[in-house]
Protein backbone atom coordinates (compact mmCIF):
# COMPACT_ATOMS: atom_id res chain seq x y z
CA UNK A 1 0.00 0.00 0.00
CA UNK A 2 1.59 3.68 -0.99
CA UNK A 3 1.03 6.13 1.14
CA UNK A 4 -1.15 8.09 -0.52
CA UNK A 5 -3.36 5.42 -0.05
CA UNK A 6 -2.56 4.69 3.40
CA UNK A 7 -3.44 8.50 4.03
CA UNK A 8 -6.48 7.96 2.04
CA UNK A 9 -7.46 4.92 4.67
CA UNK A 10 -6.68 6.99 7.46
CA UNK A 11 -8.77 9.52 6.77
CA UNK A 12 -11.75 7.42 5.95
CA UNK A 13 -11.17 6.25 9.27
CA UNK A 14 -11.51 10.11 10.80
CA UNK A 15 -15.51 10.90 11.19
CA UNK A 16 -17.45 12.30 14.05
CA UNK A 17 -14.18 14.16 15.69
CA UNK A 18 -13.25 15.63 12.10
CA UNK A 19 -16.74 17.11 11.67
CA UNK A 20 -17.51 18.32 15.01
CA UNK A 21 -13.43 19.55 15.49
CA UNK A 22 -14.15 21.54 11.73
CA UNK A 23 -17.61 22.50 12.64
CA UNK A 24 -16.62 24.15 16.01
CA UNK A 25 -14.94 27.23 14.23
CA UNK A 26 -18.32 28.46 12.87
CA UNK A 27 -19.25 31.72 11.86
CA UNK A 28 -19.76 32.42 15.92
CA UNK A 29 -16.33 30.79 16.60
CA UNK A 30 -14.29 33.38 13.75
CA UNK A 31 -16.55 35.95 15.14
CA UNK A 32 -14.96 35.59 18.41
CA UNK A 33 -11.36 34.46 17.74
CA UNK A 34 -11.45 37.81 15.41
CA UNK A 35 -12.25 40.17 18.45
CA UNK A 36 -10.04 38.60 20.47
CA UNK A 37 -7.11 38.91 18.07
CA UNK A 38 -8.53 42.36 17.08
CA UNK A 39 -9.30 44.03 21.18
CA UNK A 40 -6.19 41.93 22.44
CA UNK A 41 -3.62 41.31 20.10
CA UNK A 42 -1.42 38.37 20.22
CA UNK A 43 -2.09 37.89 24.42
CA UNK A 44 -5.33 35.86 23.93
CA UNK A 45 -3.26 33.23 21.84
CA UNK A 46 -2.68 31.04 24.92
CA UNK A 47 -6.86 30.37 25.04
CA UNK A 48 -6.12 28.16 22.36
CA UNK A 49 -3.61 25.97 23.64
CA UNK A 50 -4.84 25.91 27.12
CA UNK A 51 -8.09 24.84 25.46
CA UNK A 52 -7.32 21.92 23.42
CA UNK A 53 -6.67 19.02 25.58
CA UNK A 54 -9.74 20.01 27.46
CA UNK A 55 -11.53 20.13 23.98
CA UNK A 56 -10.08 16.67 23.59
CA UNK A 57 -11.00 15.05 26.44
CA UNK A 58 -14.58 16.39 26.58
CA UNK A 59 -15.32 15.28 22.83
CA UNK A 60 -13.78 12.11 23.46
CA UNK A 61 -15.65 11.20 26.21
CA UNK A 62 -19.01 11.97 24.49
CA UNK A 63 -18.56 9.88 21.37
CA UNK A 64 -17.25 7.34 23.55
CA UNK A 65 -20.48 7.41 25.94
CA UNK A 66 -22.37 7.08 22.44
CA UNK A 67 -20.45 4.21 21.41
CA UNK A 68 -20.49 2.30 24.32
CA UNK A 69 -24.13 2.68 25.17
CA UNK A 70 -25.39 3.08 21.67
CA UNK A 71 -27.65 5.47 22.50
CA UNK A 72 -26.98 9.57 22.71
CA UNK A 73 -26.59 12.18 24.88
CA UNK A 74 -29.69 13.29 26.16
CA UNK A 75 -30.96 9.28 26.40
CA UNK A 76 -28.38 8.68 28.83
CA UNK A 77 -29.03 11.62 30.90
CA UNK A 78 -32.24 10.70 31.13
CA UNK A 79 -31.82 7.67 32.80
CA UNK A 80 -29.01 8.49 35.16
CA UNK A 81 -30.98 12.19 35.92
CA UNK A 82 -34.84 13.17 36.91
CA UNK A 83 -36.34 13.74 33.47
CA UNK A 84 -36.89 17.28 34.57
CA UNK A 85 -33.45 18.53 34.89
CA UNK A 86 -32.40 16.85 31.36
CA UNK A 87 -35.40 18.43 29.63
CA UNK A 88 -34.07 22.16 31.30
CA UNK A 89 -30.51 20.90 29.57
CA UNK A 90 -32.03 19.82 26.54
CA UNK A 91 -34.02 23.13 26.84
CA UNK A 92 -31.18 25.75 26.89
CA UNK A 93 -29.15 23.56 24.28
CA UNK A 94 -32.36 24.49 21.96
CA UNK A 95 -32.02 28.06 22.88
CA UNK A 96 -28.40 28.21 22.51
CA UNK A 97 -28.20 26.39 19.27
CA UNK A 98 -31.04 28.78 17.92
CA UNK A 99 -29.69 31.94 18.43
CA UNK A 100 -26.23 30.67 17.41
CA UNK A 101 -27.64 29.14 13.85
CA UNK A 102 -29.31 32.47 13.63
CA UNK A 103 -25.75 34.73 14.15
CA UNK A 104 -24.43 31.72 11.92
CA UNK A 105 -26.62 32.67 9.26
CA UNK A 106 -26.58 36.93 9.77
CA UNK A 107 -22.61 35.99 8.91
CA UNK A 108 -22.87 33.94 6.09
CA UNK A 109 -25.22 36.42 4.49
CA UNK A 110 -22.77 39.48 5.63
CA UNK A 111 -19.96 37.76 3.66
CA UNK A 112 -21.97 36.66 0.58
CA UNK A 113 -23.39 40.22 0.88
CA UNK A 114 -19.45 41.70 0.76
CA UNK A 115 -18.65 39.25 -1.68
CA UNK A 116 -21.67 40.02 -4.96
CA UNK A 117 -23.47 42.64 -3.38
CA UNK A 118 -27.56 42.68 -2.81
CA UNK A 119 -29.67 42.83 0.20
CA UNK A 120 -28.06 40.30 3.23
CA UNK A 121 -31.46 38.53 4.25
CA UNK A 122 -31.79 36.64 0.98
CA UNK A 123 -28.70 35.32 1.28
CA UNK A 124 -29.43 34.17 4.66
CA UNK A 125 -32.18 32.46 3.60
CA UNK A 126 -30.81 30.84 1.02
CA UNK A 127 -28.46 28.95 2.89
CA UNK A 128 -31.30 28.40 5.61
CA UNK A 129 -32.48 26.46 2.61
CA UNK A 130 -30.13 25.01 1.37
CA UNK A 131 -28.27 23.28 4.38
CA UNK A 132 -32.10 22.06 5.72
CA UNK A 133 -32.66 20.46 2.31
CA UNK A 134 -29.06 18.36 2.38
CA UNK A 135 -30.10 17.25 5.73
CA UNK A 136 -33.83 16.13 4.95
CA UNK A 137 -33.35 14.42 1.80
CA UNK A 138 -29.64 13.65 1.24
CA UNK A 139 -28.82 10.26 3.70
CA UNK A 140 -26.47 10.77 5.98
CA UNK A 141 -24.07 8.55 4.68
CA UNK A 142 -23.43 10.27 1.57
CA UNK A 143 -24.09 13.71 3.64
CA UNK A 144 -21.23 12.95 5.80
CA UNK A 145 -19.01 13.33 2.54
CA UNK A 146 -20.14 16.53 2.24
CA UNK A 147 -19.38 17.94 5.22
CA UNK A 148 -15.96 16.14 5.16
CA UNK A 149 -15.49 18.33 2.00
CA UNK A 150 -16.49 21.26 3.86
CA UNK A 151 -13.82 20.93 6.45
CA UNK A 152 -11.16 22.38 3.36
CA UNK A 153 -12.54 25.64 4.17
CA UNK A 154 -10.98 26.19 7.35
CA UNK A 155 -7.87 26.29 5.59
CA UNK A 156 -8.63 29.70 4.23
CA UNK A 157 -7.71 30.93 7.21
CA UNK A 158 -4.05 29.06 7.52
CA UNK A 159 -4.02 30.34 4.05
CA UNK A 160 -4.90 34.03 4.88
CA UNK A 161 -1.66 34.01 7.57
CA UNK A 162 0.94 32.99 5.26
CA UNK A 163 0.21 36.52 2.97
CA UNK A 164 1.40 38.45 6.34
CA UNK A 165 4.85 39.58 7.84
CA UNK A 166 4.61 37.89 11.15
CA UNK A 167 6.87 37.75 13.90
CA UNK A 168 6.76 34.26 14.70
CA UNK A 169 8.86 35.09 17.87
CA UNK A 170 7.10 37.28 19.59
CA UNK A 171 4.18 35.21 18.96
CA UNK A 172 5.60 32.62 20.46
CA UNK A 173 6.57 34.46 23.30
CA UNK A 174 2.78 35.14 23.52
CA UNK A 175 1.58 32.19 23.44
CA UNK A 176 3.61 30.42 26.24
CA UNK A 177 3.88 33.76 28.64
CA UNK A 178 1.03 35.56 28.19
CA UNK A 179 -0.24 39.18 30.18
CA UNK A 180 -3.56 38.58 31.46
CA UNK A 181 -5.92 41.60 32.13
CA UNK A 182 -7.50 41.40 34.81
CA UNK A 183 -11.05 43.31 34.16
CA UNK A 184 -14.71 42.36 32.84
CA UNK A 185 -13.85 42.81 29.11
CA UNK A 186 -10.86 40.29 29.07
CA UNK A 187 -12.47 37.31 30.94
CA UNK A 188 -16.06 37.99 28.81
CA UNK A 189 -13.91 37.16 25.75
CA UNK A 190 -12.17 34.60 27.51
CA UNK A 191 -15.42 33.13 28.32
CA UNK A 192 -16.66 33.51 24.66
CA UNK A 193 -13.60 31.94 23.49
CA UNK A 194 -13.99 28.76 26.53
CA UNK A 195 -18.13 28.68 25.23
CA UNK A 196 -17.23 28.98 21.33
CA UNK A 197 -14.54 26.00 21.56
CA UNK A 198 -15.95 23.69 24.21
CA UNK A 199 -19.56 24.53 23.32
CA UNK A 200 -22.38 22.21 24.09
CA UNK A 201 -24.14 21.23 20.63
CA UNK A 202 -20.44 19.68 19.57
CA UNK A 203 -21.26 16.96 22.88
CA UNK A 204 -24.65 15.76 21.49
CA UNK A 205 -23.77 16.29 17.88
CA UNK A 206 -20.55 13.62 18.23
CA UNK A 207 -21.98 11.36 20.55
CA UNK A 208 -25.21 11.20 18.30
CA UNK A 209 -22.75 10.38 15.28
CA UNK A 210 -21.09 7.72 16.58
CA UNK A 211 -24.56 6.02 17.10
CA UNK A 212 -25.14 6.90 13.51
CA UNK A 213 -21.93 5.48 12.40
CA UNK A 214 -22.61 2.03 14.90
CA UNK A 215 -26.08 1.59 13.01
CA UNK A 216 -24.54 2.58 9.81
CA UNK A 217 -22.06 -0.42 10.15
CA UNK A 218 -24.58 -3.05 11.72
CA UNK A 219 -22.09 -3.16 14.80
CA UNK A 220 -23.25 -3.20 18.28
CA UNK A 221 -22.83 -1.30 21.01
CA UNK A 222 -19.41 -1.33 22.98
CA UNK A 223 -21.18 -2.73 26.18
CA UNK A 224 -22.87 -5.59 24.16
CA UNK A 225 -19.44 -6.66 21.84
CA UNK A 226 -16.54 -5.60 24.51
CA UNK A 227 -14.50 -7.36 22.09
CA UNK A 228 -14.38 -4.29 19.83
CA UNK A 229 -13.54 -1.85 22.25
CA UNK A 230 -9.70 -1.77 22.12
CA UNK A 231 -9.85 -0.93 18.24
CA UNK A 232 -13.34 1.57 19.01
CA UNK A 233 -11.88 3.50 21.68
CA UNK A 234 -8.77 3.71 20.02
CA UNK A 235 -10.42 5.53 16.81
CA UNK A 236 -12.10 7.71 18.47
CA UNK A 237 -9.23 8.89 20.87
CA UNK A 238 -7.76 9.27 17.79
CA UNK A 239 -10.15 10.92 15.84
CA UNK A 240 -10.68 13.14 18.66
CA UNK A 241 -7.33 14.18 18.85
CA UNK A 242 -6.77 14.81 15.16
CA UNK A 243 -10.18 16.79 14.83
CA UNK A 244 -10.16 19.16 17.69
CA UNK A 245 -6.39 19.85 16.50
CA UNK A 246 -7.47 21.29 13.61
CA UNK A 247 -10.10 23.20 15.54
CA UNK A 248 -7.89 24.87 17.91
CA UNK A 249 -5.10 25.00 14.85
CA UNK A 250 -7.76 27.59 12.79
CA UNK A 251 -8.86 29.61 15.88
CA UNK A 252 -4.96 30.03 16.90
CA UNK A 253 -4.78 31.26 13.14
CA UNK A 254 -7.67 33.66 13.26
CA UNK A 255 -6.46 34.94 16.04
CA UNK A 256 -2.91 35.15 14.83
CA UNK A 257 -4.58 37.04 11.21
CA UNK A 258 -6.53 39.64 13.12
CA UNK A 259 -3.70 40.58 15.65
CA UNK A 260 -1.07 41.43 13.32
CA UNK A 261 -3.44 43.07 11.14
CA UNK A 262 -6.47 44.79 12.59
CA UNK A 263 -5.28 45.06 16.02
CA UNK A 264 -1.46 47.16 14.84
CA UNK A 265 -3.75 49.07 12.47
CA UNK A 266 -5.76 50.02 15.99
CA UNK A 267 -8.96 48.06 15.10
CA UNK A 268 -9.70 46.83 18.53
CA UNK A 269 -14.07 46.13 18.16
CA UNK A 270 -14.79 43.34 15.66
CA UNK A 271 -18.04 41.32 16.60
CA UNK A 272 -18.67 39.49 13.44
CA UNK A 273 -17.33 37.59 11.38
CA UNK A 274 -17.97 39.48 8.56
CA UNK A 275 -16.86 42.95 10.05
CA UNK A 276 -13.74 41.23 10.45
CA UNK A 277 -13.15 40.01 6.73
CA UNK A 278 -14.19 43.72 5.76
CA UNK A 279 -11.76 45.43 7.73
CA UNK A 280 -9.07 43.13 6.73
CA UNK A 281 -9.42 44.44 3.12
CA UNK A 282 -7.65 47.86 3.32
CA UNK A 283 -4.58 46.09 5.39
CA UNK A 284 -4.14 42.85 4.42
CA UNK A 285 -5.59 43.18 0.90
CA UNK A 286 -8.31 42.03 -0.99
CA UNK A 287 -6.84 38.28 -1.29
CA UNK A 288 -6.94 38.17 2.57
CA UNK A 289 -10.70 39.36 2.61
CA UNK A 290 -11.69 36.90 -0.01
CA UNK A 291 -10.15 33.85 1.48
CA UNK A 292 -11.58 35.11 5.15
CA UNK A 293 -14.79 35.62 3.61
CA UNK A 294 -14.82 32.27 1.65
CA UNK A 295 -14.42 30.38 4.46
CA UNK A 296 -16.92 32.16 7.10
CA UNK A 297 -19.80 30.97 4.37
CA UNK A 298 -18.22 27.14 4.09
CA UNK A 299 -17.77 26.77 7.54
CA UNK A 300 -20.93 28.24 8.47
CA UNK A 301 -22.59 25.42 5.99
CA UNK A 302 -20.58 22.99 7.90
CA UNK A 303 -21.66 24.49 11.20
CA UNK A 304 -25.14 24.82 10.26
CA UNK A 305 -26.34 20.93 9.93
CA UNK A 306 -24.60 20.20 13.27
CA UNK A 307 -26.17 22.80 15.52
CA UNK A 308 -29.78 21.93 13.84
CA UNK A 309 -29.16 18.27 14.19
CA UNK A 310 -27.89 18.22 17.56
CA UNK A 311 -30.92 19.86 19.03
CA UNK A 312 -32.73 17.27 17.16
CA UNK A 313 -31.13 14.47 18.57
CA UNK A 314 -31.35 15.83 22.13
CA UNK A 315 -34.60 16.82 21.92
CA UNK A 316 -35.82 13.53 20.06
CA UNK A 317 -33.97 10.92 22.42
CA UNK A 318 -35.36 12.74 25.12
CA UNK A 319 -38.89 12.27 23.57
CA UNK A 320 -38.35 8.51 22.54
CA UNK A 321 -38.95 9.73 19.16
CA UNK A 322 -36.92 7.76 16.39
CA UNK A 323 -34.31 9.63 15.57
CA UNK A 324 -30.91 9.51 12.79
CA UNK A 325 -29.93 11.46 9.42
CA UNK A 326 -29.84 8.50 7.72
CA UNK A 327 -33.69 7.76 8.31
CA UNK A 328 -36.07 9.04 5.02
CA UNK A 329 -38.51 12.14 6.08
CA UNK A 330 -41.26 9.87 6.81
CA UNK A 331 -39.46 7.85 9.00
CA UNK A 332 -38.61 10.28 11.69
CA UNK A 333 -41.02 13.65 10.79
CA UNK A 334 -40.33 14.74 14.48
CA UNK A 335 -36.87 14.73 14.09
CA UNK A 336 -36.99 16.43 11.27
CA UNK A 337 -39.54 18.89 12.51
CA UNK A 338 -36.79 19.98 15.22
CA UNK A 339 -34.27 20.65 12.74
CA UNK A 340 -36.39 22.43 10.72
CA UNK A 341 -37.93 24.39 14.06
CA UNK A 342 -34.35 25.37 14.28
CA UNK A 343 -34.00 27.11 11.37
CA UNK A 344 -36.95 28.83 10.86
CA UNK A 345 -36.17 30.20 14.51
CA UNK A 346 -32.72 30.58 13.54
CA UNK A 347 -34.35 32.86 11.09
CA UNK A 348 -36.23 34.96 13.23
CA UNK A 349 -33.56 36.01 14.80
CA UNK A 350 -31.55 37.38 11.51
CA UNK A 351 -34.77 39.60 11.63
CA UNK A 352 -35.17 40.02 14.92
CA UNK A 353 -34.42 43.89 16.56
CA UNK A 354 -31.35 42.43 17.69
CA UNK A 355 -27.83 43.99 17.14
CA UNK A 356 -26.25 41.81 14.37
CA UNK A 357 -22.72 42.60 15.51
CA UNK A 358 -23.25 41.27 19.32
CA UNK A 359 -25.24 38.28 18.48
CA UNK A 360 -22.17 36.11 17.06
CA UNK A 361 -20.33 37.27 20.13
CA UNK A 362 -23.12 36.85 22.64
CA UNK A 363 -23.95 33.54 21.42
CA UNK A 364 -20.99 32.58 22.35
CA UNK A 365 -21.08 33.66 25.71
CA UNK A 366 -24.20 31.95 26.32
CA UNK A 367 -22.76 28.62 24.99
CA UNK A 368 -19.99 28.92 27.80
CA UNK A 369 -22.53 29.49 30.60
CA UNK A 370 -24.41 26.54 29.31
CA UNK A 371 -21.53 24.83 28.60
CA UNK A 372 -21.02 23.84 32.55
CA UNK A 373 -24.00 21.88 33.57
CA UNK A 374 -24.12 19.90 30.51
CA UNK A 375 -20.46 19.03 31.15
CA UNK A 376 -21.11 17.93 34.94
CA UNK A 377 -23.84 15.85 33.17
CA UNK A 378 -22.16 14.28 31.05
CA UNK A 379 -19.23 13.58 33.01
CA UNK A 380 -21.35 11.60 35.36
CA UNK A 381 -22.92 9.24 33.12
CA UNK A 382 -19.38 8.60 31.90
CA UNK A 383 -18.22 7.58 35.29
CA UNK A 384 -21.19 5.87 35.72
CA UNK A 385 -20.54 2.09 35.52
CA UNK A 386 -24.39 0.64 34.85
CA UNK A 387 -24.65 2.90 31.86
CA UNK A 388 -20.67 2.12 30.88
CA UNK A 389 -19.99 -0.98 32.25
CA UNK A 390 -16.04 -1.44 32.37
CA UNK A 391 -15.76 1.22 29.82
CA UNK A 392 -15.81 4.18 32.06
CA UNK A 393 -13.83 7.19 31.27
CA UNK A 394 -10.42 6.88 31.99
CA UNK A 395 -8.42 9.09 34.94
CA UNK A 396 -7.04 11.26 32.47
CA UNK A 397 -10.22 12.27 31.12
CA UNK A 398 -11.99 12.10 34.16
CA UNK A 399 -9.20 14.67 35.13
CA UNK A 400 -9.25 16.68 32.41
CA UNK A 401 -13.25 16.62 31.66
CA UNK A 402 -13.51 17.83 35.50
CA UNK A 403 -10.86 20.74 35.10
CA UNK A 404 -12.90 21.99 32.02
CA UNK A 405 -15.63 22.33 34.78
CA UNK A 406 -13.41 24.29 37.14
CA UNK A 407 -11.62 26.56 34.40
CA UNK A 408 -15.26 27.36 32.20
CA UNK A 409 -16.94 28.14 36.36
CA UNK A 410 -13.85 30.36 36.63
CA UNK A 411 -13.84 31.89 34.08
CA UNK A 412 -17.83 32.91 34.44
CA UNK A 413 -17.46 33.77 37.95
CA UNK A 414 -15.04 36.20 37.48
CA UNK A 415 -16.41 37.74 34.22
CA UNK A 416 -19.78 38.07 36.71
CA UNK A 417 -18.07 39.52 39.69
CA UNK A 418 -15.44 42.25 37.88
Amino acid sequence: MTIGQRFIDWSRRLGPGLITGAADDDPSGIATHSQAGAQFGLQMLWTVVFTYPLLTAVQSISARIGRVTGQGLAANMATVFPRWLVSLLVLLLFAANTVNIGADLLAMGAAAHLLVGGPLFPFALGFAVLSLGLQVFVPYHRYVHVLKWLTLALFAYVATVFTLEIDWGAVALATIWPTLEWNTAAFTVIVAIFGTTISPYLFFWQCAEEVEDEELASARPLIEAPQDAPAELRRIGWDSVVGMAASSLIAFFIILTTAVTLHEAGVRSVDTAAQAAEALRPVAGNFAFLLFSIGIIGTGLLALPVLAGSSAFAVGELRGWRVGLERKPREARRFYGVIAAAFLLGLGVTVAPIDPIKALFWSAVLNGIVAVPVMIAMLLVAANRKRMGAFVATPLQKFLGWATVAAMTAAVLVMLIL
